[in-house]
């Protein structure tokens, strides 16, 4: 049982999932960040059998489920049709390590820990993309690809709203493991700004592409 002080509700984290992160608090002592947050990302990943879970059938699975409006709100129900299309999946291919109504109560449990604090029941497609892209198998550049043609218009070009959207939703993942202060807190604007200076100094426009020489 967690009880959230500033939101004034109560909720409950599925008895594995406390066990989970009971786990990721023993890491606590592993002394640099950047690898203490590896670890325990390392270990959420494995726990939800996300390892396992490759990039492009992430993909075809949201257009399955019609997922391209990413500011669109998705419901608790429209989140277990989802995880249980990509659990079932990974069920055919690995039996022995796959248990679909765990994974998928654990990952919906984790998803709403991570977006949904509030617990209105409701997190939005974008959030949900970026929760399990960031945690799936695949090539670190490929999946910067993806996440950033989320956010980005046509052209594939982002503004720094844009930008600073795509951020902010993936700093929630440390956030929740307790780990956003060794990535510069939850305030992005700093890091947004820095990329415009860098990246797109010596182009007078507003707008960034992908480049993965950066």
């Amino acid at each position: 049982l967690r009880q959230s002080h500033q939101t004034q509700t109560t909720c409950w984290d599925h008895p594995k999932m406390t066990e989970l992160y009971q786990s990721l608090a023993d890491l606590n002592n592993v002394r640099f960040s950047a690898y203490r947050t590896a670890m325990k990302i390392r270990r959420l990943q494995k726990a939800l059998c996300l390892d396992l879970l490759d990039l492009s059938v992430a993909q075809n699975t949201f257009e399955q489920h019609k997922l391209t409006n990413n500011n669109q709100l998705l419901t608790v129900p429209d989140v277990i049709n989802c995880l249980t299309s990509i659990y079932d999946g990974l069920e055919q291919e690995h039996k022995d390590l796959v248990n679909v109504p765990l994974c998928v109560d654990m990952c919906l449990n984790w998803l709403l820990n991570v977006y949904d604090t509030g617990r209105s029941g409701k997190i939005r497609v974008l959030s949900m993309k970026i929760g399990l892209l960031s945690l799936s198998k695949g090539h670190l550049e490929e999946k910067y690809k993806y996440l950033f043609s989320q956010v980005a218009s046509a052209g594939d070009t982002c503004d720094q709203r844009q930008l600073g959207l795509l951020l902010h939703e993936a700093i929630q993942i440390p956030r929740q493991l307790g780990e956003v202060a060794a990535f510069g807190g939850s305030n992005i604007e700093p890091s947004v700004r820095s990329c415009f200076q860098h990246v797109c100094s010596h182009r007078n426009t507003q707008t960034c592409a992908f480049n993965t020489s950066h």
